[in-house]
């Protein structure tokens, strides 16, 4: 292998790792609503209830540095919508429930309909308008943020 082949190679790798970096970073907090319909039971995550309209549900650990951002953003859109609820599921000690709904990162914010069914998911951090637009297409209300 010669020094030119090297420096070739080296720069395919470094082109090849900026790339997925790039994507990964423009996925972050990008709606996802190719999702499982599944329905969510709300004592499997240690509540009593759903929201009436919808439910923020929000996956978070003790160490993640960006959930308390996002627990206070969710909690202040549930707190302006009636029937809008936000659980705050903290994973550190609950790795079944991380397997389950294959949580990779925190946090991780699932939108649920009235009947607990997942409709969107959110890796890392959502912006609010974005939630807020898609609460919106949930319950059928105009797209005014």
């Amino acid at each position: 292998m010669t020094f030119v082949s090297a420096l070739i190679g080296l720069a395919l790798l470094l082109t090849a790792t900026v790339a997925v970096g790039v994507f990964l970073q423009w996925r972050q907090g990008r709606p996802s609503r190719h999702v499982v319909h599944e329905v969510v039971e709300p004592v499997r995550l240690g509540a009593d209830a759903l929201g009436e309209v919808a439910t923020l549900l929000q996956f978070s650990t003790e160490l993640c540095a960006r959930c308390p951002g996002v627990h206070r953003t969710l909690r202040t859109i549930a707190d302006g919508r009636d029937g809008v609820r936000h659980l705050d599921v903290d994973l550190t000690h609950r790795p079944d429930i991380a397997k389950h709904f294959h949580v990779l990162q925190t946090p991780t914010t699932l939108v649920l309909d009235r009947n607990g069914v997942v409709q969107t998911r959110f890796g890392g951090v959502p912006s609010r308008e974005v939630l807020e637009l898609e609460l919106n297409r949930l319950t059928g209300e105009d797209a005014n943020v």
